[in-house]
């Protein structure tokens, strides 16, 4: 077990030493079984000038703060907690709660707070051939539970979700409930993405109505009775971006999240975590008191934050990432490693494993970072095009915050719900350009702003066949303007 021996302080000049620590398992506040450091005092003062160790500090709490961020800001929209909401329409650059998100399908999203009742999804049959559930919980490790891969949603299922701490429920039977799933925290999402067959209308109306017929409710009110009176909760301040909670208020967060959160005496990653944040003050169980915890220098961690960022950036457009990382995100707790865990919440939390999805990033045939002062062509021959299951996509993003780029005819991908034409040989051509090169299909253009301003591709291969992927090459974009 490593712990954080070291910590940049505040205002502070003075370096105390800390002994090795031992570990004991106990009982938090909250239930939960939690190992802890038996031998470093709650506040210790230890101060740090290596970036190395606020670099540890933020790459081990990089999962809870993006997953806090990103789930806390979508309750937000959607009128908070215990609520689902279908959202009908593919998403537009309007969509700020999270970075590169997918134009390929559409989503309902529950966001859940299990803290007294277990909640019951009722779910339809889906005319689709793709859609999934994912369940995802502060710590951003993700479930998959159910999908058209594993033969569902071809019948009505109900799912009912708790958590370890779901007062009066610890996952026995209940009459009428085809599946119960153990999320590993309070407050957790619950994502369905629908592919829309966006080109067909008639099947589009049919699949929208069907995502309007899901229903949630808790299981008192499922067995006859009134719903339980849910306690009122402060939850503490988002971001607009992750960088924002690591500078003004990360203990604050991470004492909520641990407060919320299953963990696991064996499982490594999260008793680091915890050991890290023991002798700041920071413990499952215990209200976020500021005159109890460690004074952290918000303004280095954040500069940390925002170097990783870049960094995972950056990693991501590497051929090379594809693989050693690729397959390797978006999976549930003990088959990710941390390295993983940071890199997709960086990328974009809430993004689905590799048998479901796989992410590959485009990059240039000069080695450089697109940029919108420019415009770009890829081009597929049809032995090229990515090894798909239901389908595939190109999505365009701006480097900076991942968001797609606004455009007036709302067009940030090409792909089966997006649109493509395939040419003769049934390969294709996508440009990106701020105006349409003569002879290109509307389909297969993605529009830019010209300005300085970097931009990036992200595909998407659903149900991808991973042995195929292996040897598979993302398209280089070729620049065509100087």
């Amino acid at each position: 077990m490593k712990t954080l021996t070291k910590l940049l302080i505040a205002g502070t000049a003075a370096v105390l030493a800390m002994a090795t620590v031992s570990c004991k398992v106990e009982q938090s506040d909250t239930g939960a079984a939690v190992e802890v450091d038996t031998k470093v005092d709650v506040g210790a003062k230890v101060d740090v000038s290596a970036d190395l160790d606020i670099d540890n500090l933020v790459r081990r709490s990089y999962q809870y703060v993006a997953m806090y961020n990103v789930n806390n800001k979508f309750a937000m929209k959607q009128e908070g907690w215990n609520t689902c909401v279908a959202d009908t329409q593919l998403k537009d650059h309007t969509m700020r709660e999270i970075a590169r998100p997918n134009n390929d399908t559409l989503y309902i999203s529950c966001l859940l707070d299990l803290r007294k009742d277990p909640v019951i999804i009722e779910m339809p049959d889906f005319d689709s051939k793709y859609v999934s559930l994912m369940i995802t919980g502060y710590d951003h490790y993700v479930n998959v539970p159910m999908g058209t891969r594993l033969g569902d949603f071809d019948r009505p299922e109900n799912l009912l979700l708790y958590s370890a701490r779901t007062e009066g429920y610890s996952g026995e039977p209940v009459e009428g409930v085809d599946d119960i799933f153990e999320a590993s925290g309070d407050f957790v999402s619950a994502v369905l993405r629908i592919m829309p067959h966006a080109n067909d209308p008639e099947r589009f109306q049919r699949i929208v109505a069907q995502m309007e017929s899901v229903k949630h409710i808790t299981l008192s009110e499922y067995l006859g009775g009134e719903p339980k009176p849910i306690d009122d909760i402060e939850f503490p301040a988002v971001g607009e971006r992750d960088a924002d909670i690591f500078e003004n208020n990360l203990l604050e967060v991470m004492q909520f999240v641990f407060n919320h959160t299953t963990f696991d005496p064996q499982n490594e990653l999260d008793q680091e975590v915890l050991a890290i944040y023991k002798p700041l003050g920071v413990i499952p169980g215990k209200a976020f008191d500021p005159a109890r915890v460690t004074q952290i220098d918000g303004a280095s961690v954040r500069k940390v934050s925002e170097r990783i960022f870049a960094e995972e950036m950056a990693r991501s457009t590497d051929p090379a990432f594809k693989d050693t990382g690729t397959f390797g995100l978006f999976l549930p707790k003990g088959q990710i490693t941390l390295e993983a865990l940071v890199n997709q919440s960086v990328m974009g939390p809430i993004g689905l494993p590799a048998v479901e999805a796989i992410y590959p990033a485009v990059t240039t045939t000069d080695g450089g970072v697109m940029n919108a002062q420019y415009d770009y062509v890829l081009r597929m021959s049809a032995e090229e095009l990515p090894p798909f299951g239901p389908f595939w996509s190109a999505t365009l993003y701006d480097m900076e915050n991942g968001f797609f780029i606004p455009n007036d005819r709302k067009k940030y991908s090409v792909g089966e719900n997006g649109g493509m034409q395939l040419n003769d040989d049934g390969g294709i051509e996508i440009y990106i350009a701020a105006e349409k090169p003569e002879g290109v299909p509307e389909e297969n253009w993605l529009p830019i702003e010209r300005k300085d301003e970097d931009i990036g591709i992200i595909m998407r291969v659903y149900e991808a066949d991973l042995e195929k992927m292996k040897n598979w090459q993302a398209p280089l974009a070729e620049k065509l303007s100087e």
